[in-house]
This record gives C-alpha cells, sequence and structure tokens, in this order.
C-alpha cells in the first residue's frame, strides 16, 4: 500500500501544476491554436503542453513506469505500473471558454486501476482514490448518494464520435421515462467525479476511452458506487461502455445500456 499513497501523492502533486499551467492557457485563450481531431473532437495547443508536461515528470519520479495518453505515443514501462493521461477532458468546454474540464491522471496494474486523480482547477477541487482506501473530495472522505430513488435524482449521459450519437436517444427517452433529470456536460470524467461526490446518481456512455474513464470510475467504486465490470489493460486497448451508479439505480441503468447498446 505503500507504494500506493506515494504514487498517489505524485498523482494529487503533478495534477494540480498540470491544471495551473492549463489555467494559464485557459485564461488566454484568444491566442490558443486549436485543431479538429473529429466531429465535435478538438485538440488544442494546452492539451498537448499539459500531457508533455505530465509525462516529463512521471519520466522523472517513476522512470521504469508505462506511459499511455490521449494526445502522444505510448511509453511501454518495466515496472508493471501504468500511468493513463487525459491532460484536459472536456476539451470542447475548454476551446468554448467554459469552466467544465478537468486534469485526469490514472495507475494501473495488473489488469486494475489502484490509484485515480481528478483535478477541477476552474473550483479548486481534487478527487483522489486509490484501490481499498477510499475515495476523497479536498482530503474529505466521500460517498456516492444513498437512499435517492431515480425519479429523484440526475443521470449524465454522454456520447461518443466512435459511436453513432443517435444511439444515446433511447438512453435519454428511458430517462424521462423514469421522472429522471438527465445531465451532459461534455466532461465525461467530470461527471464521473460527481457521481463519486454524490451530485449525481449515475453515468453511462456507449464508449469511452480508458484516460477518459479509468480514474473517475475506480473513485466511485471506492466512494460506495457500483461500476461495470471492465480490464483495465482492454480498456487502455480499445476502450469501452462505461455504467456507473448508486446501489438504487444501477441495475435499472445497466438494463438500459443493454437496451440500447448490446455488447
Amino acid at each position: 500500500m505503500d507504494h500506493l499513497l506515494d504514487r498517489r501523492a505524485f498523482a494529487l502533486s503533478v495534477c494540480e501544476q498540470a491544471g495551473a499551467l492549463a489555467a494559464t492557457y485557459f485564461a488566454n485563450r484568444s491566442a490558443l491554436v486549436v485543431d479538429q481531431k473529429g466531429s465535435q473532437d478538438w485538440v488544442s495547443e494546452a492539451d498537448r503542453s499539459v500531457e508533455t508536461f505530465i509525462r516529463q515528470r512521471i519520466a522523472e519520479d517513476w522512470p521504469d513506469d508505462g506511459i499511455f495518453g490521449e494526445e502522444y505515443s505510448d511509453t511501454i514501462g518495466t515496472s508493471g505500473f501504468d500511468w493513463v493521461i487525459d491532460p484536459i477532458d472536456g476539451t470542447t468546454n475548454f476551446v468554448n471558454g467554459i469552466p467544465a474540464w478537468t486534469i485526469v491522471l490514472a495507475g494501473v496494474t495488473d489488469g486494475q486501476t489502484h490509484v485515480g486523480v481528478i483535478h477541477d482547477p476552474n473550483v479548486n477541487e481534487t478527487y483522489a482514490a486509490t484501490l481499498g482506501g477510499g475515495a476523497m473530495l479536498n482530503g474529505v472522505p466521500m460517498q456516492v448518494a444513498a437512499g435517492v430513488p431515480l425519479n429523484e435524482g440526475t443521470v449524465a449521459v454522454g456520447y461518443s464520435n466512435r459511436r453513432e450519437a443517435r444511439h444515446v436517444v433511447p438512453i435519454v427517452a428511458e430517462l424521462i421515462e423514469h421522472g429522471a433529470m438527465f445531465h451532459r456536460n461534455a466532461s465525461g470524467a467530470l461527471s464521473l467525479a460527481y457521481v463519486a461526490a454524490g451530485r449525481l446518481l449515475g453515468y453511462v456512455e456507449e464508449h469511452m476511452n480508458a484516460w477518459d474513464c479509468l480514474a473517475g470510475q475506480l473513485l466511485i467504486s471506492e466512494a460506495g458506487g457500483i461500476v461495470e465490470a471492465q480490464d483495465a489493460r482492454e480498456m487502455i486497448r480499445d476502450g469501452g461502455r462505461v455504467i456507473v451508479g448508486t446501489a438504487e439505480v444501477f441495475d435499472t441503468l445497466h438494463d438500459m445500456a443493454e437496451r440500447a447498446w448490446p455488447t
């Protein structure tokens, strides 16, 4: 456990530093160079700069670890421990001046996520978890919502340009039929963090990449929520479906997803 605590302390520090770097770009967006990778899929010089910074810090402090990130090619390590980076989750928000974006860092070994940090510099909130060690928000233990039925809460719904956008429509329709509110903030990682903090009841998306979801899934599991089981190595390689929720709503959300996106 000590090595996990050391890596969590590192992840907390580097995410907060990366957040400060990203915030300087966010404050000067008029000068930001932005490229389009696909429909509603953007990358900016801020994304690349922040990922480069995180990679350099990992190389300095954990030189034998592997690195997988959104913007650059993989670094294969020898320690058996891999870092998974999303330098700015919510780039569409970022480039449009919407303060709903995060820095995301997960640590994976043996097919499981062992460390997860999501840092939101816009409101100075840092979510962190270690496997078996609980989940924290700004150093205070957090738990998913308890005793809240679907018709009294909100579920976030994501959609990916790797799947047809219309596939999300049945999910939204079923949530409305159940009397739930639905939420979409264009940052899947931030939505997952909100589930862990008890602000949302769940999150569903047909396909997410590992850097978007691994940290958040660990946060939710350690905060007492339910996460559809996955192998982190397979998520790093291929991505996949993400369903998370509180004990009260998970089964219902899973059934909705099975009908809309059968595996």
